[in-house]
């Protein structure tokens, strides 16, 4: 197990520095100069020059690029282009907004996905399988940001029963104000994943049904109920696991269109108005501060395997 982390540790190292290059070479590409965004639209060439000196701008790209690393190995990701502050404490303050977002949603997609896929499975071709089947399918197809959309209108503008669009901090507010402000954004990101979870846990338990060693469980007398929660469930579960540790790390690193929607503060809103501005610090920190969630996250779920599966071992 030991020597089996110290791999995944040096190639988390080596995709991390794949992702940045990755993101440095395309902002590069990009045919606009950030300096003069900073500067203004009346800014003389002089100016423009000044800037692109104080800020670096003047080296070539793989130079900036090795001063990112150089930095960012300290903990330094830079200091934004537009508001001249340090990256990474904009980040560090925008993070509990982006992860009360993304643990509330994944808590209740996992509460209704994955038994709505329980049952439907237990009944295929049934009718609660077929109306099951149909929520799993609006939930898949529907836009977050249409459906964002419609919940602010219709629960927060004209029923007004939820704030229109707002954060409340728990410090400030206490827990209830703080999960009053985030009701709709959890429902509007979890209907969509408890879609695609309620499809895969059905048909990954359908498959499981149909093992030799469910059917030897139920010859054996075995109660239906520890059949389908001990046999069934518990290895049906490990694509789900897979599936989501990815939906969550990827979350974390950011959930644009919600943010973006219902005026969150969080580390998606910031990446979508960097990436508007040209801001390459505030760009590579957020690309750097996702990537180590999503990589994070399927190291956490390989790990995770051994305890679902008695089979797995790492060496």
């Amino acid at each position: 197990m030991t020597a089996y982390l110290l791999r995944r540790l040096i190639w988390v190292v080596l995709l991390l520095a794949g992702v940045s290059l990755a993101t440095f070479v395309i902002f590069f590409q990009i045919p606009s100069n950030p300096a003069e965004l900073v500067a203004g639209k009346n800014a003389t060439p002089e100016m423009i020059a000044n800037i692109e000196r104080r800020l670096g701008l003047d080296q070539p790209w793989y130079v900036q690029y090795w001063r990112f690393l150089h930095r960012a190995i300290r903990g330094d990701l830079g200091f934004s282009y537009i508001t001249q502050q340090e990256v990474a404490p904009i980040l560090l303050a925008a993070f509990p907004v982006t992860l009360s977002l993304a643990i509330g949603a994944a808590i209740i997609w996992l509460a209704i996905g994955i038994p709505i896929g329980v049952l439907s499975a237990l009944k295929p071709r049934s009718l609660p399988d077929r109306l099951a089947m149909i929520f799993a399918l609006v939930g898949i197809s529907t836009p977050v940001f249409w459906l964002g959309l419609v919940m602010l209108k219709v629960f927060a503008d004209t029923l007004g029963c939820f704030p229109l669009g707002d954060y409340m901090e728990i410090s400030r507010g206490g827990f209830f104000s703080w999960m009053h402000h985030l009701i709709l954004p959890w429902i509007t990101l979890a209907f969509l994943y408890a879609g695609w979870y309620a499809r895969m846990t059905r048909a990954n338990m359908l498959e499981t049904l149909g093992e030799d060693y469910v059917r030897t469980a139920r010859a054996k007398g075995l109660a239906e109920g520890k059949v389908v929660f001990k046999h069934v469930l518990r290895n049906s579960l490990t694509p789900v696991v897979t599936m989501f540790g990815m939906d969550l790390g990827y979350l974390l690193g950011g959930a644009v269109l919600t943010e973006t929607v219902f005026g969150l503060p969080g580390i998606g809103g910031l990446a979508w108005r960097a990436i508007q501005q040209r801001d390459l610090p505030m760009v590579m920190g957020a690309v750097v501060f996702a990537a180590v969630f999503i990589i994070l996250a399927n190291l956490v779920v390989d790990l995770f395997y051994a305890v679902l599966d008695p089979r797995v071992r790492y060496r």
